[in-house]
Protein backbone atom coordinates (compact mmCIF):
# COMPACT_ATOMS: atom_id res chain seq x y z
CA UNK A 1 0.00 0.00 0.00
CA UNK A 2 1.32 3.40 -0.97
CA UNK A 3 1.86 5.77 1.92
CA UNK A 4 0.08 9.05 1.70
CA UNK A 5 2.30 11.77 0.29
CA UNK A 6 2.69 14.82 2.57
CA UNK A 7 1.42 18.09 1.18
CA UNK A 8 4.32 20.01 -0.41
CA UNK A 9 4.81 23.40 1.23
CA UNK A 10 3.26 22.46 4.57
CA UNK A 11 6.58 22.83 6.40
CA UNK A 12 7.26 25.97 4.39
CA UNK A 13 3.97 27.48 5.54
CA UNK A 14 4.65 26.54 9.15
CA UNK A 15 8.11 28.09 9.04
CA UNK A 16 6.83 31.29 7.39
CA UNK A 17 3.99 31.57 9.92
CA UNK A 18 6.38 30.98 12.82
CA UNK A 19 8.76 33.63 11.49
CA UNK A 20 5.87 36.09 11.01
CA UNK A 21 4.55 35.42 14.53
CA UNK A 22 7.98 35.92 16.08
CA UNK A 23 8.44 39.18 14.16
CA UNK A 24 4.94 40.40 14.98
CA UNK A 25 5.15 39.54 18.68
CA UNK A 26 8.63 41.02 19.02
CA UNK A 27 7.73 44.27 17.24
CA UNK A 28 4.45 44.43 19.12
CA UNK A 29 6.15 44.09 22.49
CA UNK A 30 8.70 46.71 21.44
CA UNK A 31 5.94 49.10 20.36
CA UNK A 32 3.96 48.59 23.57
CA UNK A 33 7.09 49.06 25.71
CA UNK A 34 8.10 52.19 23.80
CA UNK A 35 4.65 53.72 24.15
CA UNK A 36 4.52 52.91 27.85
CA UNK A 37 7.94 54.50 28.50
CA UNK A 38 7.12 57.67 26.54
CA UNK A 39 3.65 58.01 28.09
CA UNK A 40 5.01 57.58 31.59
CA UNK A 41 7.79 60.10 31.03
CA UNK A 42 5.50 62.71 29.48
CA UNK A 43 2.73 62.34 32.06
CA UNK A 44 5.21 62.35 34.95
CA UNK A 45 6.78 65.52 33.61
CA UNK A 46 3.35 67.13 33.20
CA UNK A 47 2.38 66.15 36.75
CA UNK A 48 5.63 67.53 38.19
CA UNK A 49 5.19 70.84 36.38
CA UNK A 50 1.51 71.06 37.43
CA UNK A 51 2.32 70.39 41.10
CA UNK A 52 5.10 73.01 41.12
CA UNK A 53 2.77 75.57 39.55
CA UNK A 54 -0.07 74.63 41.92
CA UNK A 55 2.15 75.11 44.96
CA UNK A 56 3.27 78.49 43.63
CA UNK A 57 -0.39 79.44 43.12
CA UNK A 58 -1.18 78.43 46.70
CA UNK A 59 1.67 80.62 47.97
CA UNK A 60 0.20 83.48 45.99
CA UNK A 61 -3.27 82.76 47.41
CA UNK A 62 -2.03 83.28 50.96
CA UNK A 63 -1.04 86.88 50.16
CA UNK A 64 -4.21 87.72 48.22
CA UNK A 65 -6.88 89.75 50.00
CA UNK A 66 -9.74 87.82 48.41
CA UNK A 67 -10.60 85.08 45.97
CA UNK A 68 -11.44 87.66 43.32
CA UNK A 69 -8.05 89.30 43.69
CA UNK A 70 -6.37 85.88 43.44
CA UNK A 71 -8.31 85.09 40.27
CA UNK A 72 -7.23 88.39 38.73
CA UNK A 73 -3.59 87.69 39.54
CA UNK A 74 -3.73 84.12 38.21
CA UNK A 75 -5.64 85.07 35.06
CA UNK A 76 -2.47 86.62 33.63
CA UNK A 77 -0.62 83.29 33.88
CA UNK A 78 -1.26 81.01 30.86
CA UNK A 79 -1.60 77.25 30.75
CA UNK A 80 -4.23 76.66 33.42
CA UNK A 81 -7.63 77.84 34.61
CA UNK A 82 -8.53 78.47 38.29
CA UNK A 83 -11.83 77.28 39.76
CA UNK A 84 -12.46 78.32 43.39
CA UNK A 85 -15.05 76.41 45.40
CA UNK A 86 -16.52 78.24 48.40
CA UNK A 87 -18.85 76.41 50.77
CA UNK A 88 -19.00 73.52 48.32
CA UNK A 89 -20.14 75.70 45.42
CA UNK A 90 -18.18 76.72 42.35
CA UNK A 91 -18.77 79.89 40.41
CA UNK A 92 -21.20 79.61 37.54
CA UNK A 93 -19.65 78.95 34.10
CA UNK A 94 -16.49 77.36 35.43
CA UNK A 95 -15.20 73.87 34.62
CA UNK A 96 -16.77 71.03 36.66
CA UNK A 97 -14.61 69.54 39.38
CA UNK A 98 -14.27 65.71 39.39
CA UNK A 99 -16.23 64.39 42.42
CA UNK A 100 -13.53 61.98 43.62
CA UNK A 101 -10.91 64.76 43.54
CA UNK A 102 -13.32 67.04 45.45
CA UNK A 103 -13.62 64.47 48.23
CA UNK A 104 -9.85 64.20 48.61
CA UNK A 105 -9.40 67.97 48.71
CA UNK A 106 -12.31 68.30 51.14
CA UNK A 107 -10.33 66.08 53.53
CA UNK A 108 -7.49 68.64 53.48
CA UNK A 109 -5.24 66.97 50.93
CA UNK A 110 -3.30 68.31 47.98
CA UNK A 111 -4.47 65.99 45.21
CA UNK A 112 -4.56 65.68 41.43
CA UNK A 113 -6.09 63.54 38.77
CA UNK A 114 -6.39 63.33 34.99
CA UNK A 115 -9.82 64.14 33.64
CA UNK A 116 -11.50 64.66 30.30
CA UNK A 117 -13.92 67.56 30.50
CA UNK A 118 -16.09 68.46 27.54
CA UNK A 119 -13.84 66.49 25.23
CA UNK A 120 -10.70 68.18 26.45
CA UNK A 121 -7.86 66.61 28.47
CA UNK A 122 -6.90 68.26 31.75
CA UNK A 123 -4.65 67.58 34.69
CA UNK A 124 -6.65 68.91 37.67
CA UNK A 125 -4.78 69.84 40.87
CA UNK A 126 -6.76 70.82 43.96
CA UNK A 127 -5.94 71.97 47.51
CA UNK A 128 -7.69 73.80 50.41
CA UNK A 129 -6.68 77.47 50.88
CA UNK A 130 -8.12 80.17 53.22
CA UNK A 131 -11.46 78.50 53.85
CA UNK A 132 -11.99 77.62 50.23
CA UNK A 133 -10.89 74.96 47.77
CA UNK A 134 -8.81 75.92 44.79
CA UNK A 135 -8.70 73.74 41.66
CA UNK A 136 -6.26 74.39 38.84
CA UNK A 137 -7.13 72.91 35.44
CA UNK A 138 -3.91 72.45 33.43
CA UNK A 139 -4.57 72.05 29.73
CA UNK A 140 -2.85 68.83 28.59
CA UNK A 141 -4.75 68.24 25.34
CA UNK A 142 -1.55 68.72 23.34
CA UNK A 143 0.08 66.00 25.42
CA UNK A 144 -2.87 63.70 24.73
CA UNK A 145 -2.72 64.49 21.02
CA UNK A 146 0.99 63.74 20.97
CA UNK A 147 0.43 60.40 22.72
CA UNK A 148 -2.43 59.51 20.34
CA UNK A 149 -0.23 60.35 17.37
CA UNK A 150 2.60 58.26 18.83
CA UNK A 151 0.19 55.35 19.32
CA UNK A 152 -0.96 55.54 15.69
CA UNK A 153 2.65 55.68 14.49
CA UNK A 154 3.64 52.68 16.60
CA UNK A 155 0.61 50.65 15.46
CA UNK A 156 1.41 51.45 11.85
CA UNK A 157 5.06 50.55 12.37
CA UNK A 158 4.00 47.30 14.04
CA UNK A 159 1.78 46.38 11.10
CA UNK A 160 4.56 47.16 8.63
CA UNK A 161 7.09 45.14 10.62
CA UNK A 162 4.66 42.25 10.94
CA UNK A 163 4.07 42.28 7.17
CA UNK A 164 7.80 42.51 6.51
CA UNK A 165 8.40 39.62 8.93
CA UNK A 166 5.85 37.50 7.08
CA UNK A 167 7.39 38.39 3.73
CA UNK A 168 10.90 37.68 4.96
CA UNK A 169 9.66 34.43 6.51
CA UNK A 170 8.11 33.33 3.22
CA UNK A 171 11.26 34.18 1.27
CA UNK A 172 13.57 32.54 3.80
CA UNK A 173 11.37 29.47 4.12
CA UNK A 174 11.27 29.09 0.37
CA UNK A 175 15.02 29.47 0.01
CA UNK A 176 15.95 27.44 3.08
CA UNK A 177 13.55 24.59 2.32
CA UNK A 178 14.19 24.53 -1.42
CA UNK A 179 16.91 21.86 -0.94
CA UNK A 180 14.48 19.84 1.17
CA UNK A 181 11.92 19.92 -1.63
CA UNK A 182 14.58 18.92 -4.15
CA UNK A 183 15.67 16.06 -1.90
CA UNK A 184 12.06 14.87 -1.52
CA UNK A 185 11.55 14.97 -5.29
CA UNK A 186 14.82 13.11 -5.82
CA UNK A 187 13.85 10.47 -3.25
CA UNK A 188 10.50 9.96 -4.99
CA UNK A 189 12.28 9.68 -8.34
CA UNK A 190 14.60 7.03 -6.89
CA UNK A 191 11.60 5.17 -5.47
CA UNK A 192 10.02 5.21 -8.94
CA UNK A 193 13.12 3.63 -10.48
CA UNK A 194 14.98 6.69 -11.84
CA UNK A 195 18.33 5.55 -10.47
CA UNK A 196 20.31 8.29 -12.24
CA UNK A 197 18.65 10.98 -10.08
CA UNK A 198 21.14 13.15 -8.18
CA UNK A 199 21.07 16.38 -6.15
CA UNK A 200 23.01 19.44 -7.31
CA UNK A 201 26.06 20.40 -5.25
CA UNK A 202 25.43 23.38 -2.92
CA UNK A 203 28.85 24.28 -1.60
CA UNK A 204 30.32 23.41 1.78
CA UNK A 205 27.35 24.17 4.04
CA UNK A 206 25.05 21.64 5.71
CA UNK A 207 22.85 21.31 2.64
CA UNK A 208 25.91 20.74 0.48
CA UNK A 209 27.02 17.93 2.80
CA UNK A 210 23.47 16.57 2.73
CA UNK A 211 23.42 16.60 -1.09
CA UNK A 212 26.81 14.89 -1.21
CA UNK A 213 25.65 12.17 1.20
CA UNK A 214 22.43 11.70 -0.77
CA UNK A 215 24.35 11.35 -4.03
CA UNK A 216 26.71 8.82 -2.45
CA UNK A 217 23.71 6.84 -1.22
CA UNK A 218 22.12 7.02 -4.68
CA UNK A 219 25.37 5.83 -6.30
CA UNK A 220 25.60 2.91 -3.91
CA UNK A 221 21.92 2.08 -4.40
CA UNK A 222 22.23 2.22 -8.18
CA UNK A 223 25.29 0.00 -8.13
CA UNK A 224 23.58 -2.48 -5.81
CA UNK A 225 20.41 -2.60 -7.91
CA UNK A 226 22.41 -3.01 -11.11
CA UNK A 227 24.38 -5.83 -9.51
CA UNK A 228 21.17 -7.48 -8.30
CA UNK A 229 19.59 -7.07 -11.73
CA UNK A 230 22.61 -8.66 -13.38
CA UNK A 231 22.57 -11.49 -10.84
CA UNK A 232 18.86 -12.01 -11.44
CA UNK A 233 19.40 -12.05 -15.19
CA UNK A 234 22.19 -14.59 -14.77
CA UNK A 235 19.95 -16.68 -12.55
CA UNK A 236 17.10 -16.50 -15.06
CA UNK A 237 19.40 -17.38 -17.95
CA UNK A 238 20.86 -20.24 -15.94
CA UNK A 239 17.39 -21.56 -15.10
CA UNK A 240 16.26 -21.29 -18.71
CA UNK A 241 19.46 -22.85 -20.03
CA UNK A 242 19.31 -25.75 -17.58
CA UNK A 243 15.64 -26.38 -18.34
CA UNK A 244 16.26 -26.31 -22.10
CA UNK A 245 19.34 -28.52 -21.80
CA UNK A 246 17.42 -31.02 -19.69
CA UNK A 247 14.40 -31.06 -21.96
CA UNK A 248 15.87 -33.12 -24.78
CA UNK A 249 17.30 -35.99 -22.68
CA UNK A 250 14.29 -35.82 -20.41
CA UNK A 251 11.97 -36.28 -23.37
CA UNK A 252 13.79 -39.49 -24.19
CA UNK A 253 13.53 -40.55 -20.53
CA UNK A 254 9.80 -39.85 -20.54
CA UNK A 255 9.27 -41.92 -23.67
CA UNK A 256 11.41 -44.74 -22.32
CA UNK A 257 9.58 -44.62 -19.00
CA UNK A 258 6.27 -44.80 -20.85
CA UNK A 259 7.47 -47.94 -22.66
CA UNK A 260 8.68 -49.35 -19.37
CA UNK A 261 5.32 -48.68 -17.76
CA UNK A 262 3.55 -50.59 -20.53
CA UNK A 263 5.61 -53.69 -19.64
CA UNK A 264 5.48 -53.45 -15.85
CA UNK A 265 2.91 -56.22 -15.53
CA UNK A 266 5.31 -58.71 -17.19
CA UNK A 267 8.12 -58.00 -14.74
CA UNK A 268 8.94 -59.78 -11.50
CA UNK A 269 7.39 -58.16 -8.38
CA UNK A 270 10.68 -56.56 -7.24
CA UNK A 271 11.29 -55.10 -10.68
CA UNK A 272 7.71 -53.77 -10.83
CA UNK A 273 8.20 -51.71 -7.68
CA UNK A 274 11.48 -50.26 -8.92
CA UNK A 275 9.93 -49.53 -12.34
CA UNK A 276 6.97 -47.68 -10.83
CA UNK A 277 9.31 -45.59 -8.66
CA UNK A 278 11.37 -44.78 -11.73
CA UNK A 279 8.38 -43.71 -13.84
CA UNK A 280 7.01 -41.61 -10.97
CA UNK A 281 10.36 -39.86 -10.52
CA UNK A 282 10.62 -39.22 -14.25
CA UNK A 283 7.11 -37.71 -14.16
CA UNK A 284 8.03 -35.38 -11.29
CA UNK A 285 11.26 -34.41 -13.00
CA UNK A 286 9.35 -33.69 -16.21
CA UNK A 287 6.92 -31.44 -14.38
CA UNK A 288 9.79 -29.64 -12.62
CA UNK A 289 11.49 -28.92 -15.93
CA UNK A 290 8.22 -27.70 -17.42
CA UNK A 291 7.72 -25.42 -14.43
CA UNK A 292 11.26 -24.08 -14.81
CA UNK A 293 10.63 -23.39 -18.49
CA UNK A 294 7.40 -21.63 -17.68
CA UNK A 295 9.09 -19.53 -15.00
CA UNK A 296 11.79 -18.53 -17.49
CA UNK A 297 9.16 -17.56 -20.06
CA UNK A 298 7.31 -15.48 -17.47
CA UNK A 299 10.53 -13.75 -16.41
CA UNK A 300 11.35 -12.94 -20.01
CA UNK A 301 7.83 -11.65 -20.69
CA UNK A 302 7.65 -13.93 -23.69
CA UNK A 303 3.97 -14.73 -23.24
CA UNK A 304 1.67 -11.84 -24.17
CA UNK A 305 -1.86 -11.76 -22.76
CA UNK A 306 -4.39 -13.01 -25.30
CA UNK A 307 -7.96 -12.37 -24.25
CA UNK A 308 -10.94 -14.37 -25.43
CA UNK A 309 -14.35 -15.42 -24.11
CA UNK A 310 -13.94 -18.06 -21.40
CA UNK A 311 -16.57 -20.20 -19.68
CA UNK A 312 -14.97 -20.53 -16.27
CA UNK A 313 -17.18 -23.39 -15.06
CA UNK A 314 -16.45 -25.44 -18.15
CA UNK A 315 -12.73 -24.65 -17.88
CA UNK A 316 -12.56 -25.80 -14.23
CA UNK A 317 -14.39 -29.06 -15.00
CA UNK A 318 -12.16 -29.72 -18.01
CA UNK A 319 -9.06 -29.24 -15.83
CA UNK A 320 -10.44 -31.69 -13.25
CA UNK A 321 -11.27 -34.29 -15.91
CA UNK A 322 -7.93 -33.90 -17.68
CA UNK A 323 -5.96 -34.46 -14.44
CA UNK A 324 -8.19 -37.11 -12.89
CA UNK A 325 -9.30 -34.85 -10.04
CA UNK A 326 -13.06 -34.89 -10.66
CA UNK A 327 -13.81 -37.21 -7.74
CA UNK A 328 -11.76 -35.18 -5.25
CA UNK A 329 -12.88 -31.63 -5.97
CA UNK A 330 -16.33 -30.08 -5.44
CA UNK A 331 -17.13 -27.31 -7.94
CA UNK A 332 -19.43 -24.35 -7.34
CA UNK A 333 -18.63 -22.05 -10.25
CA UNK A 334 -21.72 -20.61 -11.87
CA UNK A 335 -20.67 -17.37 -13.54
CA UNK A 336 -21.38 -16.02 -17.02
CA UNK A 337 -18.62 -16.23 -19.63
CA UNK A 338 -15.91 -13.64 -19.11
CA UNK A 339 -13.16 -12.20 -21.30
CA UNK A 340 -9.65 -13.12 -20.16
CA UNK A 341 -6.60 -15.18 -21.12
CA UNK A 342 -7.78 -18.78 -21.14
CA UNK A 343 -4.33 -20.37 -21.00
CA UNK A 344 -3.20 -18.27 -18.05
CA UNK A 345 -6.46 -18.97 -16.22
CA UNK A 346 -5.95 -22.67 -16.85
CA UNK A 347 -2.42 -22.61 -15.46
CA UNK A 348 -3.57 -20.78 -12.33
CA UNK A 349 -6.44 -23.24 -11.79
CA UNK A 350 -4.20 -26.28 -12.33
CA UNK A 351 -1.59 -25.05 -9.87
CA UNK A 352 -4.06 -23.97 -7.18
CA UNK A 353 -6.06 -27.20 -7.30
CA UNK A 354 -2.92 -29.34 -7.54
CA UNK A 355 -1.46 -27.56 -4.52
CA UNK A 356 -4.71 -28.00 -2.55
CA UNK A 357 -4.86 -31.75 -3.28
CA UNK A 358 -1.15 -32.28 -2.59
CA UNK A 359 -0.98 -30.40 0.71
CA UNK A 360 -4.63 -30.19 1.75
CA UNK A 361 -5.74 -33.69 2.56
CA UNK A 362 -6.67 -34.89 -0.94
CA UNK A 363 -9.98 -32.97 -1.07
CA UNK A 364 -10.79 -29.45 -2.14
CA UNK A 365 -13.63 -27.11 -3.16
CA UNK A 366 -13.60 -24.59 -5.99
CA UNK A 367 -15.97 -21.61 -5.99
CA UNK A 368 -16.16 -18.59 -8.26
CA UNK A 369 -18.04 -15.35 -8.69
CA UNK A 370 -17.87 -12.14 -10.71
CA UNK A 371 -18.33 -9.00 -8.64
CA UNK A 372 -18.00 -5.41 -9.89
CA UNK A 373 -16.01 -6.42 -12.95
CA UNK A 374 -13.61 -8.71 -11.05
CA UNK A 375 -13.38 -12.47 -11.11
CA UNK A 376 -12.80 -14.14 -7.74
CA UNK A 377 -11.98 -17.87 -7.88
CA UNK A 378 -11.31 -19.55 -4.54
CA UNK A 379 -9.78 -23.00 -3.96
CA UNK A 380 -10.26 -24.30 -0.40
CA UNK A 381 -8.52 -27.38 1.01
CA UNK A 382 -8.87 -29.45 4.20
CA UNK A 383 -5.23 -29.68 5.20
CA UNK A 384 -3.46 -28.63 8.40
CA UNK A 385 -3.36 -25.00 7.32
CA UNK A 386 -0.43 -22.62 6.97
CA UNK A 387 1.27 -20.88 9.91
CA UNK A 388 0.68 -17.12 9.96
CA UNK A 389 4.38 -16.40 9.48
CA UNK A 390 4.47 -18.39 6.23
CA UNK A 391 1.34 -17.07 4.50
CA UNK A 392 3.28 -14.83 2.13
CA UNK A 393 6.42 -16.93 1.80
CA UNK A 394 4.48 -19.84 0.23
CA UNK A 395 4.42 -17.83 -3.00
CA UNK A 396 8.21 -17.81 -3.19
CA UNK A 397 9.96 -19.97 -5.71
CA UNK A 398 10.77 -23.48 -4.44
CA UNK A 399 8.93 -22.60 -1.21
CA UNK A 400 7.09 -25.30 0.70
CA UNK A 401 5.01 -24.38 3.74
CA UNK A 402 6.13 -26.12 6.90
CA UNK A 403 8.98 -27.80 5.03
CA UNK A 404 6.49 -30.14 3.34
CA UNK A 405 7.55 -32.60 0.68
CA UNK A 406 6.16 -33.22 -2.79
CA UNK A 407 5.73 -30.86 -5.70
CA UNK A 408 8.32 -28.56 -7.23
CA UNK A 409 7.62 -25.57 -5.02
CA UNK A 410 6.98 -23.47 -8.13
CA UNK A 411 3.24 -23.90 -8.60
CA UNK A 412 2.07 -21.01 -6.43
CA UNK A 413 4.81 -18.73 -7.76
CA UNK A 414 3.70 -19.50 -11.32
CA UNK A 415 0.06 -18.93 -10.37
CA UNK A 416 0.84 -15.51 -8.90
CA UNK A 417 2.95 -14.53 -11.93
CA UNK A 418 0.07 -15.38 -14.28
CA UNK A 419 -2.39 -13.51 -12.06
CA UNK A 420 -0.10 -10.48 -12.04
CA UNK A 421 0.08 -10.58 -15.85
CA UNK A 422 -3.75 -10.48 -15.85
CA UNK A 423 -3.75 -7.40 -13.60
CA UNK A 424 -4.67 -9.24 -10.40
CA UNK A 425 -3.18 -11.34 -7.63
CA UNK A 426 -3.40 -14.63 -5.77
CA UNK A 427 -3.91 -14.36 -2.01
CA UNK A 428 -4.21 -16.88 0.78
CA UNK A 429 -6.15 -17.06 4.02
CA UNK A 430 -5.49 -19.81 6.53
CA UNK A 431 -5.70 -20.79 10.16
CA UNK A 432 -3.66 -23.66 11.58
CA UNK A 433 -5.80 -26.80 11.61
CA UNK A 434 -8.56 -25.24 9.48
CA UNK A 435 -7.16 -25.59 5.96
CA UNK A 436 -6.22 -22.86 3.52
CA UNK A 437 -8.12 -20.85 0.91
CA UNK A 438 -6.25 -19.51 -2.13
CA UNK A 439 -8.14 -16.84 -4.08
CA UNK A 440 -7.50 -15.60 -7.60
CA UNK A 441 -8.72 -12.01 -8.01
CA UNK A 442 -8.41 -10.45 -11.46
CA UNK A 443 -10.29 -7.84 -13.48
CA UNK A 444 -12.41 -9.19 -16.34
CA UNK A 445 -14.56 -7.62 -19.01
CA UNK A 446 -18.31 -7.32 -18.63
CA UNK A 447 -20.16 -10.66 -18.85
CA UNK A 448 -20.75 -11.70 -22.42
CA UNK A 449 -24.25 -11.59 -23.92
CA UNK A 450 -26.25 -14.76 -23.56
CA UNK A 451 -25.84 -15.54 -27.29
CA UNK A 452 -22.05 -15.87 -27.04
CA UNK A 453 -21.08 -19.45 -26.52
CA UNK A 454 -18.41 -20.75 -24.15
CA UNK A 455 -14.91 -21.59 -25.22
CA UNK A 456 -14.14 -25.29 -25.15
CA UNK A 457 -11.06 -26.60 -23.39
CA UNK A 458 -8.69 -28.27 -25.88
CA UNK A 459 -6.11 -29.51 -23.37
CA UNK A 460 -3.26 -27.52 -24.94
CA UNK A 461 -0.93 -26.45 -22.15
CA UNK A 462 2.54 -27.28 -23.38
CA UNK A 463 3.04 -29.97 -20.75
CA UNK A 464 5.83 -32.31 -21.90
CA UNK A 465 4.34 -35.80 -22.15
CA UNK A 466 3.15 -35.68 -18.58
CA UNK A 467 -0.20 -37.18 -19.42
CA UNK A 468 1.40 -40.27 -20.88
CA UNK A 469 2.73 -41.13 -17.42
CA UNK A 470 -0.41 -40.34 -15.45
CA UNK A 471 -2.13 -43.39 -14.09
Amino acid sequence: MTAPRPSPGRLRRRLAIAFALVGAVSSGLLAIGSYAVVERARTTDAQDRALVQAKANLQLARSAASIEQLQRRLASRPGFATVPVVDGKAQPGTLPVPPDLSRLVGDGNLAYRWATVRGHRYLVVGAPSRGAELYFFFDEQQLQDDLDQLRVILIGAWLVLAALSALVGIVLARRVLAPVGEASAAARALAEGLLETRLPSRGADEFGEWASSFNQMADALEAKIVALSLAREREQRFTADVAHELRTPLTALVNEAAILRDHIDRMPPDAQRASRMLTDDVTRLSRLVEDLLEISRLDAGAEPVRTEPVDLGLLVRAVLAENGWAGSVAVDVDVPPVVSDRRRLERVIVNLIGNALLHGGGRAEVSGRVDAGRLVLTVTDHGPGIPAGELESVFGRFAKAGGGQGGSGLGLAIAREHASALGGDVQVESKPGAGAAFSLNIPVAEPLPAGDGPVAFDGEDGDMSTRELSS
